[in-house]
């Protein structure tokens, strides 16, 4: 045999039995098999087997299988982020002449994505997210879809979930949760009856900022039959790579939102005591809309809230303030180790429906001390 021939059939061997903490990474785009008779083009790796590495190769498919069992999901699908998580649901389950309810609350991508999906003749129609079983009202005949996202991106409303999707169940619709403040473990979805949720993995499963993924978990076999399917044709594979860091990011998830939540609380609890803060909304503290609900249905909470400040600060002495903190990135996402601040010009909706001018932070891993000394120096600004 050519030396040329051999460099890709080698008959090289390592010694088997090799074991590590670590799961292996399994690249390939090609999957090959035993015999002709034996290729199949199914996505369905679980049930027929490996059939093209888009489908996913072990370690996608390990990181898949472990967020369906910390969700007690049905299965997990892995997408390349969390906005193609979402837009994976529209287009799984809506049809030209559809109807879908979303919240004013949701991330605002998604609030986007409807001028989108209007073009394909999908209605969307945004509703206050407090509404709970009267959201009954709201369901139509052609109604296909009813988005929860709690608590909301911006505002931290919690969500009735149990009631909304009682009132979306009565009339045959399902219901789809943008679980990601959650981390898939904090509120459990599927016990409240939804139907699909929704991460961006991007936050808390990837923990440091340096990944894009998102998974839709799946409560039956009628779910994972209609968004497996559309996966499938919209080629939403990941690379096993950054599966890779995703499954690491897990092992350490539990202790990083323990801290998380610790270092959030006292931060909060700070600013809520501050004369230039009119409200801090956070799930945990009672100002905030949907607290009861936070309480009953909630194990914990995560590094992420939002302050009102009083009425006669600006959205420019805002936006000074947060230039002028030392230990807070501006930059969108959350859930990393940095703590970020964010401020929301454009959102004048939300000034007016809370009175002030909102500045949204995620709390890192840093001192809880530090941090309130850098908000204390920014706010000493308003003076």
């Amino acid at each position: 045999m050519h030396w040329k021939t051999r460099l890709l059939h080698m008959t090289a061997k390592v010694p088997e039995g090799f074991r590590s903490l670590v799961s292996p990474v399994h690249r390939g785009s090609t999957v090959v098999f035993d015999r002709q008779r034996d290729a199949h083009d199914n996505w369905r790796a679980d049930q027929e087997g490996y059939a093209y590495g888009l489908f996913g190769t072990p370690t996608v498919l390990e990181l898949g299988a472990r967020i369906a069992d910390l969700e007690g999901a049905r299965h997990s699908f892995v997408v390349p982020s969390g906005m193609a998580a979402i837009a994976l649901v529209y287009l799984a389950c809506c049809r030209p002449g559809d109807h879908v309810l979303l919240p004013w609350s949701a991330y605002g991508p998604n609030v986007e994505l409807t001028r989108f999906l209007t073009d394909f003749g999908v209605e969307i129609e945004q509703y206050d997210p407090m509404l709970g079983e009267d959201l009954a009202s709201r369901i139509r005949e052609n109604t296909a879809l009813v988005w929860v996202e709690s608590p909301g991106s911006i505002t931290m409303e919690v969500q009735d979930v149990p009631a909304i999707v009682k009132a979306a169940h009565e009339r045959g619709v399902q219901v789809a949760l943008d679980n990601t403040y959650a981390a898939g473990v904090l509120f459990d979805a599927f016990a409240a009856g939804v139907d699909i949720s929704i991460q961006a993995l991007t936050k808390y499963v990837g923990g440091h900022s340096d990944l894009l993924m998102g998974s839709v978990s799946v409560r039956d076999d009628s779910g994972y039959e209609r968004i497996g399917s559309t996966w499938r044709l919209l080629g939403m594979g990941v690379s096993p790579d950054d599966a890779s860091r995703a499954l690491r990011g897990l092992q350490t998830m539990g202790l990083r939102l323990e801290q998380l939540e610790r270092s959030t609380l006292i931060v909060a609890r700070w600013l809520k005591d501050q004369p230039q803060i009119a409200r801090v909304l956070h799930p945990a503290l009672p100002d905030c809309v949907g607290h009861e609900f936070w309480k009953r249905d909630f194990t914990g909470s995560a590094s992420l809230f939002s302050v009102v400040f009083a009425p006669q600060v600006t959205a420019a002495q805002v936006s000074d303030l947060a230039d002028a903190l030392q230990l807070f990135d501006a930059g969108y996402s959350w859930g990393g180790v940095r703590s970020l601040a964010m401020t929301y010009p454009t959102r004048r909706d939300l000034a007016r429906r809370y009175g002030g001018e909102i500045l949204r932070l995620n709390i890192g891993l840093e001192a809880p001390d530090d941090l309130i000394a850098d908000l204390q120096a920014a706010l000493g600004t308003l003076r």
